[in-house]
């Protein structure tokens, strides 16, 4: 059975529904407990869509301009790498996780203002080592920045890697 959509004048932008001045279809359940008793929306009428004409134009130019600086954002973010040192046993394991928080507060520290929902991690990292992440802005705008996730300390299985490494091998 299909659920009729009822037909909405949209006072405001809402994210990933439309922009001010849109005509849209929504669920009931939506228009009914959302965006009616916010003020987000209306029922269309010629009146009100004129109205909003304006409004729509400032939208349009706002979004024009906010993809513009997301695609020149990308632009300086390929190749991208930061560096995260964080506190771990002697197994290389941290105490706690890396998550999107840590990675986009990193980024805007470095001077690449990214909000966290823009970054992509599949599960928090939760050893040190070297790690990949995508950073999408807009649907098609994305560009993958690499991680390294180093110890606040010297770990006796690091040292013995590297001396394991450096010996000739013997027969």
């Amino acid at each position: 059975m299909a659920t009729k959509k009822v037909e909405l004048l949209l006072n405001r932008t809402i994210e990933n529904l439309g922009l001010v001045g849109d005509v849209v279809k929504v669920k009931p359940g939506f228009a009914r407990n959302y965006l009616l008793p916010h003020g987000f929306a209306e029922a269309p009428t010629p009146e009100k869509i004129e109205a909003l004409k304006d409004l729509r134009a400032k939208a349009q130019a706002e979004l024009a301009k906010l993809r513009s600086e997301r695609e020149a954002l990308i632009g300086r973010m390929e190749g991208v790498s930061i560096k995260l040192v964080r506190s771990v046993n002697d197994a290389g394991i941290l105490y706690g996780a890396v998550t999107q928080r840590d990675i986009s507060a990193q980024l805007v520290a470095d001077g690449f203002p990214v909000d966290m929902r823009a970054v992509r991690l599949q599960h928090p990292i939760r050893r040190i080592g070297h790690y990949s992440c995508v950073i999408q802005l807009d649907r098609d705008l994305r560009t993958e920045i690499s991680i390294d996730v180093l110890p606040d300390r010297t770990l006796e299985i690091l040292v013995a890697a590297a001396a394991a490494a450096e010996a000739p091998a013997e027969e």
